[in-house]
């Protein structure tokens, strides 16, 4: 299914609200809306069928992630728990020097996500059958990523313990959550210490043309993480560091 004119508009002025000019990745951007609604019809990806909501709730919230600042540069990104490629297909769009890393223990997503970044002619990717918890304790990954991406994965808690023992020190975890959030972190100043962060900020924003009011949940890797993090899923469950 190509992407109608109004779905253009949609992403171009989306975008421009974020600070973001899409002109020069448009193609791509409809390689992607293509391949998504197309795959979509034999693999369930994702329960958004409707044009404006892939457009603003998948390509436009992904590009948020940019409003951290936290992302420029030569940078080894990891999108954990990245699903149809969400937030990283998107970002590595328009900023093709981020080395990316597709997190997903589903197979079949991922497979889709790297036929697409292979599609749309993405270097400077990699793709990580696995869980987060398991890679996390994998020498070659622990502590190797300068920024870590992740939505939709669960509480704020559990995503620090997934993603920071990932993260080397002076890197960043950009977390997008919604406006309930607060809630989440409430005892995270001393919840984030055996993982070695530190809350740095909670930006707030509104997503463009829907008012959907978003988050982004920035904490800074400080101090390497205790070994033992991070545990198994069923231990997370059960205790929560926050």
């Amino acid at each position: 299914m190509k992407l109608s004119e109004e779905g253009k508009r949609l992403l171009l002025e989306g975008a421009r609200a974020l600070g973001e000019d899409l002109g020069p990745h448009l193609p791509r951007f409809e390689q992607l809306y293509d391949r998504l609604t197309e795959a979509n019809r034999q693999v369930n990806l994702t329960a958004l069928r409707e044009e404006p909501a892939i457009v603003l709730k998948h390509f436009i919230d992904s590009l948020s992630c940019l409003l951290s600042g936290r992302l420029e540069g030569e940078l080894e990104v990891i999108d954990v728990g990245t699903g149809a490629g969400y937030p990283g297909l998107p970002l590595k769009i328009v900023r093709p020097a981020l080395r990316m890393h597709f997190l997903e223990a589903t197979r079949k997503k991922l497979r889709y996500v790297e036929e697409t970044s292979t599609a749309l002619g993405l270097l400077g990717t990699a793709f990580l059958w696995d869980r987060a918890e398991a890679v996390a304790h994998q020498p070659r990954w622990r502590e190797h990523f300068d920024r870590a991406v992740v939505r939709a994965v669960g509480p704020v808690g559990e995503i620090s313990e997934l993603c920071l023992p990932l993260l080397r020190v002076g890197g960043y975890l950009i977390a997008q959550k919604g406006p309930e959030v607060g809630a989440e972190l409430e005892g995270a100043e001393e919840g984030l210490k055996p993982l070695g962060g530190v809350l740095e900020e909670v930006k707030a924003f509104e997503l463009p043309f829907t008012g959907d009011q978003r988050r982004l949940v920035i904490i800074k890797k400080v101090a390497p993480s205790a070994p033992r993090y991070p545990r198994k899923p069923e231990a997370i469950a059960r205790h929560r560091l926050f």
